[in-house]
């Protein structure tokens, strides 16, 4: 193969740092999210949460950015994680704040109580409960709530039911506590337990009478709903199963004074993930996943509220969504979002986020321009507020002005106070021109001529990306003494279907992208001791690691995370591995099981010498747990030193949202484990 290569350099921060990262350093970060205009948009209220290592939990509280925007602290029981606004000056939020009500909840109680809050002042009071447990809620009339909310076959009409029927029902609950039945696929969610049977049901509520009103039935999820202007509809997007859910999903529509609900899904054998009204049609995301299977990028089309004509409006080979990894992140935020004559989203285009509008006529306009992170936004009028990470600030949120205005600083001490190591981007091109971006952070206090231990790092997905914003842990390593080096090998979000589209083709030529730009890293960086190099990576990225480790001996230490190794048990166990599975590896057990095999890490264990350490957590359905047990027990088996680490109570997102000392146990780990093989041999 003849590879082109190129060196980058770029210069993000300036300013004075005076002491190094620390490894905890994140759990005095604040995060944001929830970002919300009021109805008039002369308030905007904001989620921040923040670790507390005492208590090994987050605080969140509601905060607003007032007409000048200056920061302001709405709650204080560091437990408000989201928030509607009723009204211009009044904020209404789940909370538990009485003992009565925590005790029903705790006893099994489906059950969710509202309070609402003057933002100019005065306590938090108590406005309504609905006996549900509720998903999200949007506001009708003063008496009249839509809202889905969590719904299980024992908890049937339970707000119906008598005192004693209701104690019944609960004593039951605890009692099968037991046990599980199981009849349906999927039968978990990751961190969620078992799921089966339960639904994310939509119903109207209201207050005046406490009457609820089931809108979907007891064997469909409801996905996405959006209401039209003078919210005399809804249009909402659901899954429908008995036995297996199926990728598909279809578009609804529902009168709320008829109560009549209609599906006017102009597309079978279709993916709808987003839906709204725009002028007098419904504009929709989707994909019919011909092509490039589940991870197929969507495109936006329109229809009539009948779903008779449909027509697609955008034409671009874009991921939508954000993609650009962080471990800095907690909570979520709207990506979509009609207003005014336009649908406005995020993409992610090669290794950043941007925010764009489109109008009913296809005709689209790139709103940000710079080589960021858009975490979620909210647009009034002419107003666009977004949470962002841009450079290596971590998120505030910035106005969508001219030119853009960074309007909060939380966390600006952290470039002022600690060092930090500026990424250098490589671009590796290959022999069929198919240009692979990378970065490498030097070692903080880097002395040319001194040789330094690397760490390959490896993301998710496949189809998410690495980009040039703040990610603790490696400017943690880069503080410890490490070079860390990291690429968006074909697989990645943001290049378009056909760069990450690698289906039936999982370790070779993601493989082939990832030594060649280490190879390419040690020849511009000299200083990195090649026979002092450690990998490591989660989920897609603990494949890799698996995999690396099976087919060459160039690292010395590996910290396989969340990691899959089996595609045979994954199809079976992981909470999406059914459809997943096959999608990915373009074979199921029956049809092929020697392809399934071939991708799985676990045939070339017998090969392996590279000392592993492998993260994994036990509410982990995505990448359960056996995963890792296999790679373990094969590498013991087979003499190779290694060593597991199983964090209880924790999932898939361990390492984004994971509990505060459980995220330092993590990090501490792998840095021992790189630190023992890496600096002390």
């Amino acid at each position: 193969m003849t590879i082109v290569w190129s060196l980058i350099k770029i210069n993000i921060l300036g300013g004075i740092h005076v002491e190094k990262l620390k490894l905890d350093d994140f759990t005095k970060y604040k995060f944001l999210s929830s970002i919300c205009f009021s109805p008039e948009g002369n308030n905007c209220g904001f989620i921040m949460h923040q670790a507390d290592l005492e208590n090994n939990k987050y605080l969140s509280n509601i905060y607003i950015l007032d007409s000048e925007n200056n920061p302001k602290k709405i709650s204080s029981l560091d437990e408000e994680r989201s928030f509607i606004w009723k009204d211009e000056t009044t904020l209404l939020f789940p909370a538990i704040r009485n003992k009565k009500d925590r005790e029903r909840k705790e006893k099994g109680e489906p059950l969710t109580t509202f309070y609402e809050i003057n933002i100019n002042g005065g306590e938090a009071n108590k406005s309504m409960e609905i006996p549900l447990n509720i998903t999200s809620i949007k506001i009708l009339d003063k008496n009249t709530y839509i809202l889905t909310a969590e719904y299980e076959p024992i908890f049937r009409n339970f707000s119906n039911l008598s005192d004693e029927e209701k104690e019944n029902t609960l004593s039951k609950i605890k009692e099968e506590k037991a046990y599980k039945v199981i009849d349906e696929i999927p039968f978990w969610s990751n961190g969620d337990s078992y799921t089966n049977k339960k639904r994310n049901r939509m119903y109207l509520f209201n207050v005046k009478e406490k009457s609820i009103y089931p809108i979907t039935d007891e064997f469909t999820n409801v996905e996405s709903y959006s209401l039209n202007k003078d919210k005399s509809l809804v249009v909402f997007i659901t899954s429908s199963f008995i036995d297996k859910m199926s990728t598909c999903t279809e578009l609804n529509i529902f009168s709320v004074k008829d109560k009549k609900m209609e599906k006017i899904s102009p597309y079978s054998d279709f993916n709808y993930d987003y839906c709204d009204f725009l002028g007098n049609d419904i504009v929709f995301i989707g994909s019919n996943m011909i092509n490039y299977g589940v991870n197929e990028n969507p495109n936006i089309y329109k229809t009539d509220i009948d779903g008779e004509k449909v027509i697609k409006i955008s034409e671009f080979d874009a991921g939508l969504y954000d993609s650009v990894g962080s471990d800095c992140r907690y909570g979520d935020s709207q990506s979509l979002k009609v207003e005014g004559d336009y649908l406005y989203f995020i993409t992610t285009e090669g290794f950043s986020s941007y925010i764009n509008r489109i109008d009913i006529n296809g005709n689209m306009e790139k709103l940000t321009l710079s080589n960021d992170s858009i975490d979620g936004f909210d647009v009034h009028g002419n107003k666009t507020y977004f949470i962002g990470l841009k450079g290596l600030k971590l998120q505030e949120i910035y106005s969508l002005s001219n030119p853009e205005e960074q309007l909060t600083h939380f966390n600006d001490w952290v470039g002022n106070e600690k060092k930090l190591s500026e990424p250098e981007r490589l671009v590796l091109t290959t022999d069929n021109d198919i240009q692979i971006d990378g970065w490498v952070l030097k070692p903080v206090d880097y002395i040319e001529g001194k040789n330094y231990p690397g760490i390959l790092v490896i993301h998710g997905g496949p189809k998410t990306v690495y980009g040039e914003v703040f990610y603790h842990e490696m400017q943690y390593w880069s503080n410890e003494g490490y070079f860390v080096f990291f690429c968006n090998p074909r697989g990645s979000d943001g290049y378009g279907n056909e760069f990450s589209d690698i289906r039936g083709k999982y370790g070779t030529i993601d493989y082939d992208d990832i030594m060649d730009f280490t190879d390419m890293v040690l020849i511009n960086y000299p200083d990195i001791d090649k026979d002092r190099l450690g990998v490591t990576g989660g989920s897609y990225g603990g494949f890799m690691t698996n995999w690396i480790i099976g087919h060459t001996t160039r690292f010395k230490a590996a910290a396989s995370q969340r990691s899959i190794s089996n595609w045979t048990s994954f199809f079976g166990t992981s909470d999406i591995g059914y459809y997943f599975a096959n999608d990915q590896v373009a074979a199921t057990p029956w049809s092929d099981i020697e392809k399934v095999w071939y991708h799985s890490p676990l045939k070339y264990a017998d090969r392996v010498t590279t000392p592993t350490l492998f993260i994994h957590s036990e509410q982990d359905y995505r990448c359960w747990i056996p995963e890792g047990l296999q790679m373990f027990t094969a590498l013991k088996y087979h003499g190779v030193d290694s060593k597991l680490v199983a964090f209880k109570e924790e999932n898939h997102e361990l390492s984004r949202s994971g509990k505060p000392k459980n995220r330092i146990k993590r990090l501490e780990e792998i840095t021992k484990w790189f630190d023992r093989y890496l600096k002390n041999n």
